[in-house]
C-alpha cells in the first residue's frame, strides 16, 4: 500500500515525521502524489490558530479524497493530541488519532486501522520517547533537523505547548550522536538542533546545560561540516556556549533567540523572565564575545494590554538593536493558557498594523545590513538551482532555511546540492544577496 505524508508546522515536527516515516517505509511505499495513495497520514500543528486552519483545512480536503481512491486517514501531532475529541465528530473520515508520544507505536497502529479498526493512540505527553532507528531521508538531503528535545518548563502566559508537549524531557546524548552520524553518512553536511528550548538541553539528565559539550561532540562527527542552534532563550544563554559558538569553526557565529518583547511590562504578563535591561545586556555581550555575530529573533505584537506606548517601546527596541534576522507573530488567543482570560484584548486590526510597521522597520534594517556584505567574499552552501533564473540558490552562515534569506549566485555551472563554495556579492536587497563563485579565501 501506498502512503502520501504531509508534515506541517514546525521543524520539530518535521524532526517527527522523519522518525515515523523511517518506521512507515519498511512496509509501505512513500509517495508524494496524494492522488496515488491507500492511506493519507498528516502530522499537524496546533501551537496558534493559524496553524491550526491549516492543519483542519488540509485533513478536509483529503478526506474527500475517501470519496475516490484513498482509503484510510491518519493524523498524528498536537492537533490529534489537543482536540481529537472535535475531530472525531467533526471529520469522522479520520481513522486514527496518534498522540505526541506515539511516535514509536506508529506501525502497529497504521495495522490496526487497515485491518479495519479505528485507532486513538494518545499516551502521556511526558512520556520519555524517541526514535534511534534509521530516520527516513527525504530532499533536500544536505541539511536535517537534529530535535534534542521535547516539551517545555518555561510556562509563558500566551503558550500552549507545555498543555500540549509537556514537560521538558532531554534526548540522550548517545541517541543524538548516534542519529547524528547517521544524518551525516547519508548526506547531511549542516545539522539544524531545535527544541522548545535548546539552551537547558541536559539539565534534567546531567545536571548542567549540556548544550556546549553536546556542540563539541557533535562537531567531530565526519562529513558536517555546519551545526547551527535555534530557540536558544535568552535568560539560559551562558559563557559556555558563548565560548563554544566563538571557537568551534563549525559551530555557525548564528543564534535564534526568540524575545517576544522589549516592553517591561509585557514582558511580565507574558511570563517571560526577562526585562529590557537584561535583554540588552545579553545582546550586548554577545556581539562583545561574537562581533561577527548573527542574532535572529522572534516577537508576539498586540499581546493582551499591549498599548501604544508598548508597541513604540517595542520599535524603539528594534531600531536600535538591529536584528540581523527577525518574525512577527501576532498573539493568538490560545484556549488553557493564562493569557486566553486577561483582559484588555487588541483588536485584530491594531494586531495587523503594528505587525506591519515591525517588518516594515526590520526591511530597512535588514537592507542596510545587507549593504555591508557587499564586495566581500563569504562561505555558502549550495541549496539548489533555480532553472527560471539561472541562479544557483546557496545560503551563508547568517541564513538558516526556510526563515531567513539566501544568496543568488549567478554565472555558476555543475554545482552539487550540500557543497560549499566561496561567493563574492556583488549586489543586494532587503533579504537576500547576489555573488558570484570566485577562488579568494573567505573573510
Amino acid at each position: 500500500m501506498k502512503i502520501y505524508f504531509l508534515s506541517l508546522g514546525c521543524d520539530k515536527n518535521l524532526a517527527d515525521s522523519s522518525h515515523m516515516l523511517g518506521l512507515l517505509s519498511k512496509e509501505y511505499e512513500i509517495t508524494d502524489i496524494c492522488e496515488d495513495a491507500d492511506i493519507a497520514f498528516v502530522n499537524t500543528c496546533a501551537f496558534i490558530n493559524d496553524a491550526k486552519d491549516e492543519s483542519v483545512n488540509t485533513i478536509l480536503e483529503l478526506a474527500e479524497l475517501k470519496k475516490n481512491n484513498l482509503k484510510f486517514l491518519v493524523i498524528s501531532g498536537c492537533l490529534s493530541q489537543r482536540y481529537y475529541e472535535d475531530l472525531k465528530n467533526l471529520i469522522p473520515e479520520i481513522d486514527g488519532f496518534l498522540g505526541i508520544s506515539a511516535i514509536n507505536n506508529v506501525l502497529s497502529d497504521l495495522q490496526r486501522i487497515v485491518a479495519g479498526e479505528k485507532v486513538y493512540d494518545l499516551p502521556d505527553i511526558n512520556l520519555s520517547q524517541h526514535i534511534v532507528e534509521k530516520r527516513f531521508m527525504a530532499p533536500p538531503f544536505h541539511y536535517a533537523y537534529l530535535k534534542i528535545a521535547e516539551g517545555c518548563d518555561k510556562k509563558c502566559s500566551y503558550c500552549s505547548i507545555p498543555n500540549i508537549r509537556g514537560n521538558y524531557r532531554s534526548i540522550p546524548k548517545e541517541e543524538l550522536i548516534k542519529e547524528a552520524k547517521y544524518l551525516a553518512e547519508n548526506g547531511a553536511s549542516e545539522l539544524i538542533l531545535v527544541a522548545q528550548e535548546t539552551t537547558v538541553y541536559g539539565q534534567d539528565l546531567y545536571n548542567e546545560k549540556y548544550l556546549p559539550k553536546l556542540l563539541n561532540e557533535l562537531s567531530e562527527i565526519e562529513g558536517i561540516e555546519w551545526i547551527r542552534v535555534l530557540y536558544a532563550y535568552p535568560e539560559e544563554i551562558d559563557d559556555n556556549l558563548i565560548e563554544v559558538i566563538k571557537t568551534n569553526r563549525k559551530v555557525c557565529k548564528y543564534l535564534d533567540i526568540p524575545i517576544q518583547h522589549s516592553s517591561d511590562s509585557i514582558l511580565l504578563r507574558m511570563g517571560r523572565r526577562t526585562s529590557n535591561e537584561d535583554l540588552r545586556r545579553i545582546i550586548s555581550k554577545l556581539r562583545k564575545e561574537i562581533p561577527d555575530i548573527a542574532l535572529r529573533t522572534s516577537l508576539i505584537t498586540g499581546f493582551p494590554g499591549e498599548t501604544e506606548e508598548d508597541h513604540r517601546n517595542l520599535i524603539d527596541f528594534v531600531k536600535e538593536i538591529g536584528f540581523d534576522k527577525l518574525g512577527v507573530f501576532k498573539y493568538s488567543r490560545e484556549e488553557g493558557t493564562l493569557a486566553y482570560n486577561f483582559d484588555d484584548q487588541v483588536k485584530a486590526s491594531v494586531k495587523n498594523r503594528r505587525q506591519k510597521e515591525i517588518m516594515k522597520l526590520q526591511a530597512e534594517i535588514s537592507m542596510e545590513l545587507n549593504s555591508k556584505f557587499k564586495d566581500r567574499v563569504t562561505k555558502a552552501i549550495i541549496d539548489g538551482y533555480d532553472p527560471q533564473n539561472d541562479v544557483y540558490i546557496g545560503r551563508i552562515y547568517r541564513d538558516a532555511p526556510d526563515v531567513d534569506g539566501c544568496v543568488f549566485i549567478e554565472n555558476a555551472t555543475n554545482l552539487i546540492s550540500g557543497s560549499f563554495v566561496n561567493v563574492h556579492i556583488t549586489d543586494y536587497d532587503k533579504y537576500d544577496l547576489i555573488g558570484e563563485i570566485c577562488d579568494e579565501s573567505c573573510e
